[in-house]
């Protein structure tokens, strides 16, 4: 076997094994073992950027609602009015996967409220709407979507449609950690992805809609989150990214491809009890 050939198996392995960085400056400098995640690819990092832990981070896999990071961050970068109303119309029917909604056609909300319910909700017709409300319509939309990821250095990213529906909305775990880190900055983002409840009232001749966040570690006392937002179609199993803060450090979570309902969940707790082995 020539040298090149060795290297490339050498790179084969560090992308398809798991791998920790012991980070110096990190609170979790040492950590024992490996966490034994389900999810197929993971990443997390520490607030300097430092992998403390990674499996299959440059594996491009589909991503599912994880898009919605993305919808949202394009909406605020347009500066289009939050309180522009935004009518949900059948345009916004889910076509490719029949998924159901209870925005109904005539449904009525600010931009601001169709941002928050497509990311703590993941409420698709939500995202589906923001993108065809935007200059240029939803062809447009994906173009800026693209744009944005080439610009936070998604390189192995790529983006179909605003809710995450299409399979074509792909990404690595080592891309995605860069656009969470991204869609920190954006203070109704955070809000969004952490708020637990919340009412919105879309039809003038109805009473309020309740809504709850997608992800069921918001409930959970022991996670201090700040960001977070979860994902599932079939071709991508079960996602979530996350930016929580484990025992005074800031670590930004990517798991990708789990199946199994509460795996992504399992597998938060698993990495949160491994790194707190070493505290």
């Amino acid at each position: 076997m020539n040298k090149g050939s060795i290297v490339s198996l050498l790179l084969l392995f560090a992308f398809t094994t798991s791998l920790t960085v012991n980070a110096e400056n990190s609170k979790f400098g040492d950590l024992p073992g490996n966490p034994g995640l389900h999810s197929a690819s993971a990443i997390v990092l520490d607030a300097q950027g430092n992998v403390i832990y990674g499996k299959d981070v440059n594996t491009v896999r589909p991503i599912a609602s994880i898009t919605k990071l993305m919808t949202a961050m394009v909406v605020l970068d347009s500066k289009l009015s939050l309180n522009e109303k935004i009518t949900v119309t059948k345009a916004d029917r889910d076509l490719l996967r029949q998924t159901g909604s209870r925005l109904d056609f005539g449904a009525t909300l600010s931009r601001r409220e169709m941002v928050l319910l497509a990311l703590m909700a993941s409420e698709n017709r939500a995202a589906t709407a923001l993108g065809r409300n935007y200059p240029g319509g939803t062809e447009q939309f994906v173009v800026a979507m693209n744009h944005k990821a080439r610009e936070l250095g998604m390189s192995n990213s790529q983006f179909a449609d605003p809710a995450g529906l299409d399979a074509h909305n792909v990404s690595t775990a080592s891309d995605l950690a860069k656009m969470i880190n991204a869609a920190e900055r954006y203070a109704l983002i955070t809000e969004a992805t952490t708020t637990t409840k919340m009412e919105v009232r879309p039809f003038k001749s109805r009473g309020a809609l309740t809504y709850g966040n997608t992800n069921r570690l918001l409930k959970n006392k022991s996670w201090d989150i700040e960001l977070s937002k979860t994902g599932y179609i079939n071709e991508a199993g079960r996602c979530l990214v996350m930016q929580a803060n484990i025992e005074g450090e800031e670590v930004s979570i990517v798991l990708l491809n789990s199946f199994g309902k509460l795996t992504p969940f399992g597998d938060s707790n698993r990495l949160r009890k491994w790194m707190l082995a070493s505290s």
